[in-house]
């Protein structure tokens, strides 16, 4: 399931990055990058899940990142770092049905995919200030 998780955390970040800043609708842009890539009903789900969970916690996810984000204020993050950020605040502050390090690992590997290395250790700094705060 580890590389179903991770092809679902890539889908709900393409989602949530379309989504940033549009009106458009999440199921909808949810089903048009999972027929895409060709996701499973299993990928497609547990991304549905945290694209939700990202949507309907926003205002919470931002609180905590503004938090932990000592020298950042969240409209000066790389958009794509600011969506991973929220996805793994998600998994790790209010869904805990992932274990935390899972969350930050696939956090920093996603951010270096999609940003580069650099983004990988932003990425783990903060994710590692909110791991310290959320227990």
């Amino acid at each position: 399931m580890a590389g179903k998780r991770h092809q679902a955390r890539e889908l709900a970040l393409k989602v949530l990055f379309q989504l940033e800043g549009t009106g458009d609708d999440p199921e909808e842009v949810l089903g048009y990058h999972a027929s895409e890539g060709g996701s499973p009903d299993d990928v497609t789900n547990f991304a549905r899940q945290l694209v939700r969970g990202v949507i309907d916690n926003r205002d919470k996810l931002d609180a905590i990142l503004s938090d932990t984000s000592e020298h950042w204020r969240l409209e000066q993050m790389a958009k794509v770092d600011r969506i991973i950020l929220r996805i793994a605040v998600y998994e790790i502050a209010i869904d805990r049905k992932v274990p935390t390090k899972a969350a930050i690992n696939e956090s920093i590997e996603l951010a270096k995919t999609f940003s580069g290395d650099e983004a990988g250790r932003f990425v783990n700094g903060i994710l590692g200030r909110v791991a310290a705060t959320a227990t």
